[in-house]
């Protein structure tokens, strides 16, 4: 069977001149990092981040003036602090970009030379833009895009698409795009997201009361105008219990990230892991499945900051489940979301 590059070799007139194409390009997509742990980069970070419409909906003349007049020239210290604390001193970046240039990678040695595979972050480098200009010079005719986030939300998938297609707007000669959808219920995403607790928690000297089931919060009122991204997180939450043998009371849906004053979705993980302290319970585990990525939500926030409040009020021992990061179980199911949504291409 002659292959997609070589057919297109075969198609060329003899005095036509050298354009790389023929090859399909997936490119793996993730949330964004600052590109160093100090308040400068965090600030152009967090700007780009919170500027997009897609993140926070207000008015721009309400939201605009906030952010660049409170939260740009207060906030960028605190997290800059923060990601400092988890920050990989000896690649010199964040857990996030560390992770999924490993996926990338990892992934890249299932296929062949015809099929390409990058990485970008939505916001920060490497730019989607960048990536997707990258894989074109490098002869991708048709792109597949992976949103690294397994629930579908206006705010990440969303905002991912609405990248790409800024890319290849001002493009003339376009690739082929197609982008993968959500695989929040996924047979085997849910399957990794069980075989790598099972793992962790064999790892342990005692035996966890509870293990709440974490996942970035999103404001109410999204919901309310008809945002899948609950029904999402809730559906993979019960599927990953009936794969554990978990009951809800076991394993508690909580949501974690709340930003600013109006109502997100609950219940809220900080308040749900207090309480569980107060309520005399002494072991807890923390699993985080809306992440495929270890990053400053999952190492900082839960490991960190919600391990102190849990010991703070009354708990002794409490453990935060690592992400699919670029386990072989991780690596699996993105070469089984490639192909199924290559198919036709590859």
């Amino acid at each position: 069977m002659t292959s997609n590059a070589n057919q297109h070799t075969a198609d060329k007139a003899s005095d036509h001149p050298e354009v790389a194409q023929g090859k399909i390009g997936v490119l793996l997509v993730n949330l964004g990092t600052p590109d160093e742990a100090t308040p400068k980069a965090v600030r152009r970070y967090l700007a780009e981040f919170l500027s997009d419409e897609r993140i926070v909906d207000l008015p721009r003349t309400l939201w605009l003036p906030i952010l660049h007049g409170v939260i740009l020239n207060v906030r960028p210290a605190a997290t800059a602090r923060n990601y400092r604390k988890i920050w990989r001193e000896e690649s010199n970046e964040s857990p996030l970009r560390y992770f999924t240039r490993a996926q990338a990678e990892k992934t890249a040695e299932r296929f062949n030379d015809i099929v390409r595979v990058d990485w970008a972050m939505r916001y920060g480098n490497p730019s989607v833009a960048s990536r997707i200009a990258a894989l074109k010079d490098a002869g991708c005719t048709r792109i597949l895009v992976v949103p690294l986030y397994p629930q579908y939300s206006a705010t990440t998938t969303a905002s991912v698409t609405d990248a790409v297609f800024d890319a290849v707007k001002a493009m003339r000669w376009q690739p082929a795009i197609r982008i993968a959808p959500a695989f929040h219920d996924e047979p085997l995403y849910i399957q990794a997201l069980a075989g790598v607790t099972r793992a962790r928690l064999n790892t342990l000297e005692w035996q966890p009361d509870r293990i709440a089931l974490s996942f970035h919060g999103l404001p109410q009122r999204y919901f309310d105008a008809g945002d899948p991204y609950y029904c999402h997180c809730a559906k993979t939450a019960r599927l990953l219990r009936e794969e554990m043998g978990w009951t809800e009371e076991f394993a508690p849906l909580v949501f974690q990230s709340k930003f600013g004053r109006e109502k997100w979705l609950e219940p809220a993980a900080e308040e749900t892991i207090k309480a569980l302290a107060a309520d005399g319970v002494k072991n807890i585990a923390v699993i985080m499945p809306g992440f495929v990525s270890d990053c400053i939500e999952t190492l900082e926030e839960i490991d960190i900051a919600a391990r102190k409040t849990f010991l703070d009020a009354g708990g002794e021992n409490f453990h935060a489940i690592h992400c699919l990061n670029d386990t072989s179980e991780m690596i699996t199911l993105l070469e089984m979301l490639i192909r199924r949504e290559t198919a036709g291409w590859v």
